[in-house]
């Protein structure tokens, strides 16, 4: 649909700014037209960054669900921990520690009020030692991803079942094996452990792996979570209890490793990161899921045809409404407040953030006015300056937009957005083109 509006000008003698444009005084006149076009293409698709970096994030991320749209997600916690000191006691002046004796260890994991899935169903995690050091090989990367592993002892230290309370933010605790316990206090007691260098060599740190079989949620803990040991120093008939804390020091050495299993779902043929995966092809769907990498890509392939509907003129807005597909949110999965958006190349490499003409941020902001059928709910995103420089640029490259959510790198949420071609979920593109 092309639609026309006459536009009457008051003044002759000024530039007049519509918001995203700025049109000149001199090229106005009462014979100007503003055109709405609402049938430009919209090509919607789904990428899948497979690097996205988890450590420095300040969150372990843990948990196991089961999507009935995206497939099995998991996320399993690797991290190095340190003490500020190494001595059993520092105010004791029993130098040797002959009356120290061990008496358990234990993981503390402190929540951080971030969940997502259903967290009323039993969770399952395991603890284990790692074999080697947290820390990377590669060259000039000391960063560690979504897809990122260390080798660890198959053995568990010590696991636990429980049923999450995130809103109230009870502590989990995993007693761990007193045997490793008692071999860790007796080096830390003959002071062959004294510093964090030594430390790191004897203890390269922990894996907490997720081992939910049927378990919906995944949950946030906080970097100050713990281990725990406890000691005791006997002095004739009786007994004072000690509690030494080792932490996470270092947030770079902490990442979650997040994979998703997407055998038997829609988007089990989603190719490599520099290509997309048409909507077209996923039900008229496109997925964006914090954690895993998947995101939406928007391409307007015919945006440069728009600047031969007359001789002079410009686009002085834009507006795009994307709309989450209905029935693929819920009070379990709920919709993000906002995403956040790229511009991007033809091989998904990002070139930076969609901005407005005066250099801030965009986002695509959701309305939450739900109507019958919810065809109100969707993402708003203004374009004018995008769609005028796409329109008016020399080269015959195209960019699209990236759309992801904001926790990408410590989250797992998820949403569907629906194509052109989707019943009741519509994408929609309004383009106001003003000529002179």
């Amino acid at each position: 649909m092309v639609l026309f509006f006459g536009i009457i000008l008051t003044s002759c003698d000024s530039d007049i700014d519509t918001g995203e444009f700025v049109v000149g005084s001199d090229n106005l006149s009462v014979n100007n037209r503003v055109i709405l076009i609402d049938t430009a293409t919209v090509e919607v698709s789904t990428i899948n960054f497979d690097s996205l970096v988890t450590s420095g994030q300040s969150r372990i991320l843990l948990g196991t669900y089961n999507d009935p749209i995206f497939g099995k997600v998991t996320s399993d916690s690797y991290f190095q921990l340190s003490s500020s000191s190494y001595n059993l006691q520092t105010t004791s002046s029993d130098t040797e520690g002959a009356n120290y004796v061990f008496d358990s260890i234990r993981m503390v994991l402190l929540p951080d009020k971030y969940y997502y899935g259903d967290t009323t169903q039993v969770q399952s995690i395991s603890v284990h030692r790692l074999l080697q050091k947290v820390k990377q090989n590669a060259e000039n990367d000391d960063n560690f991803y979504n897809n990122s592993s260390l080798n660890y002892d198959p053995v568990s230290l010590g696991s636990t079942s429980f049923t999450s309370k995130p809103i109230r933010q009870d502590s989990v605790f995993v007693k761990l094996d007193d045997a490793f316990g008692d071999a860790f206090f007796q080096k830390l007691k003959k002071r062959e452990i004294v510093t964090t260098e030594e430390f790191v060599e004897y203890f390269k740190g922990l894996v907490i792996r997720s081992t939910s079989a049927n378990s919906s949620g995944v949950m946030g803990y906080q970097i100050t979570s713990m281990l725990q040991l406890y000691y005791s120093k006997q002095v004739t008939d009786s007994k004072t209890s000690i509690l030494k804390e080792f932490t996470i020091d270092d947030v770079s050495k902490q990442f979650n490793r997040v994979s998703l299993d997407r055998t038997g779902t829609i988007i089990k043929d989603l190719p490599g990161t520099t290509e997309r995966l048409s909507s077209n092809l996923t039900e008229n769907k496109s997925f964006i899921q914090s954690g895993t990498g998947l995101a939406c890509r928007i391409d307007f392939p015919n945006i440069k045809e728009l600047k031969y509907i007359t001789q002079k003129g410009a686009i002085i807005d834009a507006q795009l409404i994307i709309r989450p597909v209905n029935n693929t949110y819920s009070k379990t999965y709920p919709l993000v407040d906002s995403l956040n958006i790229y511009v991007a190349d033809q091989l998904n490499r990002l070139s930076g953030t969609l901005n407005s003409a005066s250099g801030s941020a965009i986002y695509a902001t959701l309305n939450k006015a739900s109507d019958e059928f919810g065809e109100n709910i969707g993402y708003s995103i203004p374009l004018g300056t995008f769609m005028q420089n796409e329109m008016t640029k020399q080269s015959d490259s195209r960019s699209a937009l990236i759309l992801t959510i904001p926790t990408i790198s410590k989250g797992v949420e998820r949403v569907v957005l629906g194509n052109q071609k989707n019943t009741g979920n519509k994408v929609q593109l309004k383009i106001y083109y003003i000529s002179y």
